[in-house]
């Protein structure tokens, strides 16, 4: 992107000039801005041998449809060789809302699975093995819900609790700020996180217990550097949070993950995701006090740009998510998702999600990337990108401060309205054509060629339907009744909201029945 002077700008607006030499690293200290992999301040890593030891975990997004459908392509991807499984939910889910609720209508199945009952979630992972692959599960309000029918389906199969690893996002701050799929108001919804948080440290001691997420909000329109500033000040919010609660930081900071974005400035990116590990180490070091090094450590999941991608010429997206998926390996990313080249249109179809998962393996195995740690360390160019986004993101945090805290910023409308902001800066650079996107304002075609579009069942909203109903016909009504009583009663008090809900589950309550109770006694978030 260019200025109105003509300069070279990144997407945050950092000016790029022609030419980097040892003048810009004038007084910089290699001791105090790098240290090394694995130890303090954490720019080149989290790991002494990073990828030398061990290639990131390619998670590839799947999530569609049925639970049946879902679990065939979950299969797939581990036959391709995915290493990690990824689930997103259909909207339904995601806001608390059972199959067959007049809201649902049009939505089961459309953006992700449909699951309303621990049956679903036993055709979801039917045969998968649940001891060995770690599961990541995009879901937020009613992420413990999620959690627990996964627990619940473990122990079924005979897989202790201790022994499950995988991720629930579980960030809701970050959906009053630019998603939208909250239930909740803010404060109670900060309670079941923090009962998440204590009950995984008791019973699921290996599943990472938030993903906080920085990716929806550069979706949103986000720069890379609001990016890392807002969802650094919600993990900060979650801490507070927490520690509030009467949790010791050390006994639930291991667990914290973060999510990010990748987009197509290269550079850009790879210090984003160095000035971000940097950020968060000292915050839990100063700030909170940690002493387990383990708490200090930003690991962190990436996803490829789906605001990126275009419908036009929609092949020129596998280069795009070339481009971002080398920028989130060496900026040291644990895990990553590569999009379907598809994804403008629609669900990705198999041979898109085949050439994405491909796309990783090629990075991984021929491109050289994981054979040295933090190959781009000490570049005159990376290091003095990398101060100058952590320095923008800390003038956002003490902003952020003086309001309060994360959560009296959001009720505020002060992130939103930033993000609103680069957005529409970011359009009218496109429309004005200062930003060039191949295929959209330059090197257009006429006609477009026509593409495969994944197929959406029209029968599945009635077989799902038909499955929630026969859910709760064969089910003991007087066990589930006294069930949502105790979650009820739990919301009322200050017990674990958890351990009620798990009950609850396990005597066949459905989702939107669980969630209806804290509806109920929470309340529902409405925007001012």
């Amino acid at each position: 992107m260019a200025g109105d002077d003509g300069a070279r700008l990144t997407d945050s607006g950092i000016e790029v000039r022609p030419l980097y030499d040892e003048a810009d690293l004038a007084g910089w200290d290699p001791a105090e801005k790098l240290g090394r992999p694995g130890a303090a301040p954490y720019t080149r890593g989290i790991y002494p041998s990073m990828y030398r030891g061990r290639l990131w975990t390619m998670r590839q997004y799947a999530g569609f449809g049925s639970a049946e459908a879902t679990n065939e392509r979950f299969k797939f991807l581990l036959a391709a060789g995915q290493t990690g499984l990824s689930c997103a939910f259909d909207l339904p889910t995601q806001m608390g809302l059972d199959s067959d609720h007049p809201r649902a209508e049009g939505e089961v199945g459309k953006v992700g699975v449909a699951i309303d009952s621990l049956e679903d979630m036993r055709l979801l992972l039917a045969g998968l093995p649940l001891d060995k692959v770690t599961t990541s599960m995009t879901i937020n309000a009613t992420a413990a819900i999620l959690l627990l029918l996964y627990e619940l389906v473990a122990e079924e199969q005979g897989v202790a609790a201790a022994s499950l690893g995988g991720t629930i996002q579980n960030d809701i701050l970050k959906e009053y700020v630019a998603r939208g799929t909250y239930v909740y108001p803010p404060r109670p919804s900060m309670r079941l996180i923090t009962d998440t948080f204590a009950y995984c440290a008791d019973r699921l001691p290996s599943w990472n217990t938030i993903s906080i997420s920085g990716y929806h909000i550069r979706e949103a329109g986000a720069t890379a550097v609001q990016e890392i500033a807002f969802t650094i000040a919600n993990g900060i919010a979650y801490v507070e949070a927490a520690k509030a609660a009467g949790l010791d930081v050390d006994a639930f900071a291991p667990r914290l993950s973060f999510f990010w974005n990748a987009h197509n400035n290269l550079f850009e990116e790879i210090a984003k995701f160095r000035a971000a590990r940097r950020m968060w180490g000292r915050i839990m070091t100063d700030r909170f006090g940690a002493t387990d090094e383990r708490s200090k450590l930003l690991r962190f999941h990436t996803q490829t740009g789906g605001s990126t991608l275009t419908a036009q010429q929609p092949e020129n997206n596998i280069v795009r998510v070339t481009v971002q998926a080398l920028a989130a390996a060496l900026g040291g990313t644990q895990s990553l998702h590569t999009n379907g080249y598809d994804e403008a249109l629609g669900l990705p179809t198999t041979k898109a999600a085949k050439i994405a998962l491909r796309t990783q393996q090629i990075l991984g195995h021929e491109s050289g990337v994981a054979d040295t740690v933090d190959p781009l360390a000490g570049s005159y160019y990376v290091e003095s990108l990398t101060d100058e986004v952590e320095r923008r993101a800390w003038e956002y945090l003490g902003r952020i401060d003086d309001m309060g805290g994360a959560v009296a910023a959001i009720e505020a409308g002060f992130m939103q309205g930033e993000i609103e902001q680069s957005a529409y800066a970011y359009a009218k650079a496109v429309d004005d054509e200062e930003k060039i996107v191949v295929g959209v304002n330059r090197f257009t075609d006429e006609e477009m060629e026509p593409a495969e579009v994944f197929p959406i069942d029209p029968d599945l909203q009635r077989a799902q339907m038909a499955r929630t109903r026969s859910v709760r016909a064969a089910r003991h009504q007087g066990e589930v009744e006294a069930a949502l009583a105790a979650v009820r009663a739990a919301a009322r008090g200050s017990q674990n909201l958890l351990v009620p809900m798990r009950g609850a589950l396990k005597a066949m309550a459905t989702l939107g029945e669980v969630s209806d109770v804290l509806r109920e006694e929470f309340g529902v978030y409405r925007p001012s």
